[in-house]
């Protein structure tokens, strides 16, 4: 397990996480979500011990992961844009990471087939997807405790994204695998995440259990006799867009409860529509930025 506890980290003048806490369960997938600059990668850096935290502490396994090489040989960090010298290749990163990580060349070899990629070409050769194909193939054969992801996505086409999906959900049902993934992706990360943080101008706004945090926010579209407008709802809500007499609301709670407030209108109908993570990603974005 990863706790994360008031956590804060400066650029210089620039506060880049203030107060961040979070807890990030064993053999989860882990969504770190945000706007550009929130933060999210700095976070990941954190995470994998490369940066120091300026106040609060991140514990792995209830030991501080900055400069404990025993903590840090069970995590494996894939930042966006990974180093490599100028004719490395696959295979040699390989051999590099095995000296570290209890690395299967049969996964990675299969990942590469794969992906079709030459695990004997230099990677100054290869296009960005194929380059992050090649990473995340290296990626999945260290099989590490915990497996730090920044923009895991990012150069993929439909047909990797998914199969990298897949090869996450194994990699954990086999050995236990925590997967804490920064992404804009948030369709894809919907696929798989089971715990999240959103992050918004340094600070963690929300997290937890994805299902539950989607399971209290609730949509529902109305239709009345006469025009309507968010004033005649006289109760608390997250957004509510009217369009002559339809309404569209949103609103966090009890599904039924919010569902007789709307029904003591008299609305000639009403319906629940599903919020999914990118919808509610975007609606507690809107409402941080009303506060």
């Amino acid at each position: 397990m990863i706790e994360i506890k008031n956590l804060q980290k400066w650029y210089g003048k620039t506060c880049a996480l203030e107060d961040v806490s979070a807890n990030i369960p064993d053999g989860c997938v882990f969504g770190v979500v945000g706007v550009n600059g929130a933060g999210k990668s700095t976070l990941l850096r954190l995470l994998a011990g490369v940066l120091r935290a300026d106040a609060g502490e991140i514990l792995c396994d209830g030991e501080p992961v900055f400069e404990n090489e025993k903590i840090k040989r069970g995590i494996f960090f894939l930042p966006d844009e990974p180093y490599y010298g100028a004719n490395t290749t696959g295979g040699q990163l390989a051999q590099l990471y095995s000296a570290f990580y209890p690395f299967s060349n049969e996964v990675f070899r299969t990942w590469c087939a794969n992906f079709s990629l030459d695990e004997n070409a230099p990677l100054r050769n290869f296009s960005k997807g194929m380059k992050r194909q090649m990473f995340l193939s290296l990626a999945l054969a260290s099989r590490p405790k915990y497996l730090l992801l920044d923009e895991a996505f990012d150069g993929l086409d439909p047909g990797a994204r998914l199969a990298f999906k897949r090869a996450l959900i194994e990699l954990g049902e086999d050995t236990g695998c925590t997967a804490v993934i920064a992404s804009h992706s948030l369709r894809e990360l919907s696929d798989i995440c089971t715990h999240f943080a959103l992050i918004g101008g340094g600070k963690a706004v929300c997290g937890g259990d994805l299902h539950e945090n989607l399971h209290n926010v609730h949509k529902f579209q109305a239709a009345f006799e006469r025009e309507v407008s968010p004033h005649d709802f006289l109760f608390p809500y997250i957004k509510c867009d009217c369009t002559g007499r339809v309404a569209t609301l949103v609103a966090q709670g009890d599904a039924e409860e919010i569902r007789q407030k709307i029904q003591a209108l008299s609305p000639l109908f009403i319906e629940e529509i599903a919020v999914d993570f990118e919808e509610f990603f975007l609606l507690q974005t809107r409402e941080k930025e009303e506060r």
